[in-house]
């Protein structure tokens, strides 16, 4: 299995009357900037440790568990919103790093959480790392009828049973789970991560530590509009960092396309690209070695 050369420590705080966990590695001081990393849609803290053991120093770095996810409490809701991630990273903000500002990396849901903070707090935040934070495709006002409708029957079969999570036998079977949804993921990963993203529960299975209401469609339609303003308001140096294969032809082939998201990019006043080979989506897991040193050299300056 694979074995960690950077130990985190485990916290739980108080956020928004949730009781929040956060993985944390580093202490802080004097000259030390925090470096908050935010996981993407279905992960963990835990995630990061790879690119984490990749860094070449000691960083004061902190990763939440989103709300729902994790060792992260779920609130006594059966769907989420977007904009509850943006005000629970205010919070932990104030938490860890008062009124300092910090270095914040993202990936995925995370990405897109730290693009839109940014927008709105752009005086908390020195050095923005977007890790395919691609966002969502466009909508018409048309589609909000259907929308609507489909999250209320999305809800009702939520409560019927029929979005729980798959559970599994063995944690290996959670670890083969991982290898099939990353071909890149190797064996000594995927068993050390297997045991981060999910816990054995009372009836013996493995189960994966996020809220199957994750799954619920959002009620409100994606406004590209309203994103691109957000966008213009990040005062910060900003690093988009993108796999070289393309997950978007993938999941909206059609309907959203590497170049519209370029386009929206352009948005971004003070931006830096680059692309990591031979990665996937989860490019922190593919790539770590690279990853850390593309950002290390980003928040360096």
């Amino acid at each position: 299995m694979y074995q960690p050369r950077r130990t985190a420590r485990s916290e739980f705080v108080p956020i928004r009357r949730l009781r929040y966990h956060v993985r944390v590695w580093g202490e802080p001081g004097p000259g030390k900037v925090p470096l908050v990393l935010v996981h993407g849609w279905m992960d963990v803290g835990a995630s990061w440790q790879f690119m984490v053991d990749a860094f070449s120093r000691d960083h004061y770095v902190i990763a939440p568990d989103w709300r729902g996810y994790g060792l992260t409490e779920s609130p006594l809701a059966d769907n989420y919103w977007f904009p509850d991630y943006l005000a629970d990273l205010d919070f932990l903000l104030d938490r860890y790093a008062g009124e300092q500002p910090v270095d914040l990396v993202g990936h995925s849901m995370g990405g897109n959480v730290a693009m839109l903070y940014t927008g709105a707090r752009p005086q908390r935040i020195r050095r923005l790392v977007n890790l395919e934070g691609f966002g969502m495709p466009a909508t018409q006002p048309s589609q909000a009828p259907g929308r609507y409708a489909k999250w209320i029957d999305e809800l009702k079969a939520l409560h019927r049973g029929e979005m729980a999570l798959k559970t599994y036998g063995s944690v290996d079977g959670v670890a083969r789970r991982l290898m099939r949804t990353n071909k890149r993921l190797s064996q000594d990963k995927a068993d050390w991560l297997a045991r981060q993203w999910s816990r054995q529960q009372a009836d013996g299975r493995w189960h994966i530590l996020g809220d199957a209401a994750h799954k619920i469609t959002n009620a409100q339609l994606f406004r590209v509009d309203e994103v691109l303003e957000l966008y213009r308001r990040i005062a910060c140096p900003t690093l988009w960092v993108e796999a070289s294969d393309d997950s978007l032809a993938r999941w909206w082939p059609g309907r959203f396309t590497l170049a519209e998201f370029h386009e929206r990019l352009q948005a971004v006043a003070q931006l830096r690209k680059a692309l990591v080979p031979d990665a996937g989506h989860m490019l922190h897991h593919d790539q770590p070695d690279l990853l850390a040193r593309l950002i290390e050299e980003f928040v360096d300056g």
